[in-house]
């Protein structure tokens, strides 16, 4: 009987052991699988943010990103006239508004997109900058202002300039992320599933052991959702004070939108998965300790034989 019990505990042991280690790559699997088949996929990055393009913080930041480099370029074309500035900057307030910025917004973040994911998928040495030429969606940009009649909007300058939107001295590092990310996504969730199979099959009380995989796995989903919102907060604080906030803001929003429906998704599966576990191993204890024995009843006193008379 005792060596029964302690191959019955060792066997729960292993099977929590492995559990656990299952439990706590669930996050890295998702946030694994968010960065090389989210991130990494430029159709559906475009598609997660073109609707931004409608969200007034970030039209107000690109008017104003882009307003103020159109102002500086036709002072410096018009001999610093003035009065050019506030015509420009409600054109562009105004061409925010329409199809034509859509386009010209899904365009950019298109090109944006293309050339990031080109360095961090070339293995040539990095000899500077992630750069992207914005000249398409300048010109989009021109060509409607002189639609609108926008005076001086014929001097708009059209260049292929190369805009840098990663430093030379962090290409190499993110490269490297990338990579260990991209193989990530594909091993993690084989090593995942494999151990908690492992688990579950070894443990001699499989439904607890089930119970607390359930439970391990809403708790990796609180954890995720968490880390999403921490992260929020990180990166805007750690912005430049010239970049505009809520911009930012919605930006991350669209780009950990999968993340967060995932960490949901996580805390309602393993919570459900647990609360199952536990509802139906309620009735299996009770038939096992089997009906309860009826109370004693009392036995008549066999009768006394009366003595006949001789």
């Amino acid at each position: 009987m005792g060596s029964w019990s302690g191959t019955r505990r060792v066997r729960d042991r292993i099977g929590a052991a492995c559990v656990a280690v299952a439990c706590l790559l669930v996050p890295l699997c998702v946030l694994a699988a968010w960065a090389a088949f989210g991130l990494a996929d430029t159709g559906r990055y475009v598609r997660t943010m073109a609707p931004l393009a409608t969200d007034p913080a970030v039209r107000e930041a690109v008017a104003d990103a882009v307003g103020d480099e159109v102002v500086r370029e036709l002072e410096t074309r018009t001999a610093g006239d003035a009065a050019v500035g506030p015509f420009v900057r409600d054109a562009i307030e105004s061409f925010t508004r329409t199809d034509a910025f859509r386009t010209a917004w899904e365009a950019g973040n298109r090109a944006l997109h293309d050339a990031v994911l080109h360095a961090l998928r070339d293995d040539a040495p990095s000899a500077g900058p992630v750069t992207v030429d914005l000249a398409p969606v300048t010109a989009q940009v021109k060509q409607r202002l002189e639609a609108d009649h926008m005076p001086y909007a014929h001097r708009i300058p059209v260049a292929h300039t190369d805009v840098p939107v990663v430093p030379a001295e962090e290409v190499a590092g993110l490269r490297q992320g990338y990579r260990l990310l991209d193989a990530a996504a594909l091993w993690l969730p084989l090593t995942a599933v494999a151990l908690a199979v492992t688990g579950v099959a070894a443990a001699a009380s499989r439904r607890r052991t089930l119970t607390a995989a359930g439970l391990g796995t809403a708790l990796g989903g609180a954890l995720l959702a968490l880390a999403v919102a921490a992260g929020r907060r990180l990166t805007l604080a750690d912005l430049p004070d010239d970049v505009h906030r809520p911009a930012a803001g919605a930006v991350y929003d669209a780009l950990t939108a999968t993340l967060r429906t995932a960490s949901w998704s996580l805390l309602a599966v393993g919570a459900a998965v647990a609360l199952t576990c536990w509802l139906t191993g309620r009735p299996v204890l009770r038939r096992r300790r089997g009906p309860s024995p009826a109370p004693p009843t009392a036995t008549p006193a066999p009768a006394t034989p009366t003595n006949a008379r001789t």
